[in-house]
């Protein structure tokens, strides 16, 4: 991966942050012109989603809190944001044990493997594994330190089966200590390009049938 000159090509999904589900579902359509289809709920997390395609083997997931829940579990405290913006996104990954003993070893704070699955409203179940690396560089609702995902054996990708229509251009990472930042994500072995700005902030382009269209 480190050949890339950004994460692109890492990326296997980017996570859309919305206080409110059918609202984060209406913002993308209004701005891409795809409306995305319910996911499901991620148990035990307190949040529930909706999926659209990227192109390739990439996916935007629109994630809200699930008002069935009583309780969240995740990175950034989704109720609080004023509208839907990039809150964090997943790398890809064949074997995310490998990734936390690496991780591990560089004496980073690893969190997992750790087994995740919903139910999609077709009554599939979908499983996956994922490897959190809990870092000094999250900021107000941007985690910008990928999580990696590694999906379960047989399981069709949501860029398969989610609505089409939009393609994932680039994705471009900002913070402060761009340095420090681009110094871990080489660790992880990925792409190190993070660019100098004010925040940390999540960009993202994509071809749509609307034009190019920046989520941020």
């Amino acid at each position: 991966m480190n050949a890339q000159t950004d994460v692109t090509a890492a990326v296997d999904h980017l996570l859309l942050g919305a206080a409110d589900l059918d609202a984060g579902i209406a913002w993308v359509e209004e701005r891409t012109g795809v409306r995305a289809v319910v996911g499901g709920s991620h148990p035990g997390r307190g949040t529930r989603n909706a999926l659209l395609s990227l192109g390739g083997r990439h996916y935007l997931e629109i994630i809200a809190p699930d008002p069935e829940q009583s309780s969240i579990d995740f990175r950034v405290d989704l109720r609080g944001l004023k509208e839907p913006r990039l809150v964090n996104w997943a790398a890809r990954s064949e074997d995310v044990a490998a990734v936390a003993k690496m991780a591990t070893g560089a004496k980073l704070h690893v969190i997992g493997p750790r087994g995740g699955s919903r139910v999609t409203p077709a009554g599939a179940t979908l499983q996956w594994q994922t490897v959190t690396i809990d870092s000094r560089f999250g900021q107000g609702a941007v985690e910008p330190v990928p999580f990696f995902i590694e999906w379960g054996e047989g399981v069709v990708h949501p860029s398969e089966s989610s609505p089409g229509g939009c393609v994932l251009k680039s994705l471009a990472i900002a913070h402060p200590d761009a340095t420090g930042l681009g110094r871990l994500l080489r660790t992880l072995g990925l792409p190190d390009k993070v660019d100098r700005g004010p925040e940390a902030r999540l960009t993202a382009v994509l071809k749509t049938a609307k034009g190019t269209v920046r989520l941020s």
